[in-house]
């Protein structure tokens, strides 16, 4: 695989250290040049201001060291706080939550990433959920890389395909929940091992890339 990524903060800490602090989830890098990316309600990945849908079978480099978690309180369709920290640190302490917050404080996982193929290629960007499939799907790919930190601590970075399931709400209908669907792992210097066989099922006849209004 070309254009693999090599993340510049490569002081990583031991094994040990990371495999722990990784399954905390389960129980950053600085924002400067960094889009959000978000999968919305009608299971599409986004990502910047004009909610680029991301490119199909796109392959994407996990930083392992980016993880972190925390709180967040929503007002309508605005942040109102946000209390997030590594998870090399523990859970931040909470206080009142701003009076007009619709849930009060909310958890919410997030970790950095970069596409490595495509005409997205070098986009760094940011993920953050509160939902309850998005947050498992996180605790999932944490577990993954711990596992993998004590099997090759030499290659521990996920490089995955973004990728949606749905399930049917009694009420809400339709409900998408994000997923990474693990391609290799390769090194922060950027080796990378060979990539599944798997091959990706080809894009819905008339489905093009767009940005989503």
């Amino acid at each position: 695989m070309s254009n693999i990524v090599k993340f510049e903060n490569a002081n990583l800490p031991s094994t040990e250290v990371l495999a722990q602090a990784l399954g905390n989830l389960v129980a950053g890098q600085q924002d400067t040049g960094v889009t959000i990316l978000k999968m919305d309600k009608t299971g599409h990945w986004v990502f910047g201001a004009d909610q680029t849908e991301v490119e199909r079978d796109s392959v994407w480099a996990i930083n392992p060291v980016s993880f972190v978690y925390g709180y967040i309180a929503w007002g309508d369709g605005e942040v109102l706080g946000e209390k997030m920290v590594s998870i090399f640190q523990p859970l931040p302490e909470l206080d009142v939550a701003p009076p007009n917050a619709k849930k009060g404080w909310e958890l919410q996982y997030g970790m950095m990433l970069q596409c490595t193929s495509g005409e997205d290629a070098g986009i760094n960007a940011k993920f953050m959920t509160t939902s309850v499939g998005g947050k498992k799907s996180l605790q999932q790919l944490a577990s993954s890389v711990a596992v993998q930190a004590k099997a090759d601590p030499d290659k521990i970075v996920a490089m995955v395909r973004l990728s949606t399931e749905h399930y049917q709400h009694k009420s809400y209908g339709k409900i998408y929940t994000p997923m990474f669907d693990l391609v290799s792992w390769a090194s922060m210097n950027g080796e990378t091992e060979a990539p599944a066989e798997a091959a990706p099922e080809p894009a819905p006849a008339g489905r093009r890339r767009r940005a989503i209004a």
